[in-house]
């Protein structure tokens, strides 16, 4: 099992420790694992990305211009990557952010109201984790053991009494995904 996955969105919706999270979860299944982020100088409101790469064997190369799945939380992430979804992937995105809906046939879409449920659970920072939680539900590439461990592992200390409510936030997501 390989799987080459984008995620992006706008600086401070959480998308680089989504990918950290997702990353870190990776190894601790003792997968293979790239992390490669990006993003603008304008960290928070500007755009960012980032591509994991989860995988039973050897990773060759951390740098990609095709994507098994790509998960899009603005209209301009979903512009510029819909089109690099290699024919037979996956697309998630999350309702809220998205004007024009994706268009392509050959791939699976996937909608998560994300917000929408965060909102809901009165704590916008649970937004990346039920995106999250949409992500396992459509591509399980890890175990939420794993995502637990990780958290443990990349959360600081002094947050460790909100991995259950990430844990929530995740279970939510695995909810609500809905394919389209």
């Amino acid at each position: 099992m390989k799987k080459e996955i984008i995620i992006s969105g706008f600086g401070g919706q959480g998308v680089l420790s989504m990918g950290k999270i997702l990353a870190y979860s990776g190894l601790m299944e003792d997968k293979e694992v790239t992390w490669m982020p990006a993003y603008g100088p304008e960290q928070r409101g500007g755009t960012a990305n980032v591509t994991v790469i989860v995988s039973d064997t050897r990773i060759s190369s951390p740098i990609l211009s095709k994507y098994d799945i790509a998960v899009v939380l603005n209209q301009p992430s979903l512009d510029k990557f819909e089109s690099k979804i290699k024919p037979g992937g996956i697309l998630i995105y999350d309702g809220f952010g998205i004007i024009n809906p994706p268009k392509r046939t050959d791939i699976e879409i996937y909608r998560i109201d994300a917000m929408d449920k965060a909102a809901a659970m009165k704590n916008a920072k649970v937004f990346n984790m039920i995106i999250l939680g949409g992500l396992l539900q459509v591509a399980p590439v890890v175990s939420e053991n794993g995502v637990e461990k990780a958290l443990f592992k990349t959360l600081p200390e002094r947050h460790h009494a909100l991995i259950p409510l990430n844990m929530q936030a995740i279970a939510e997501g695995k909810k609500i995904i809905q394919k389209q």
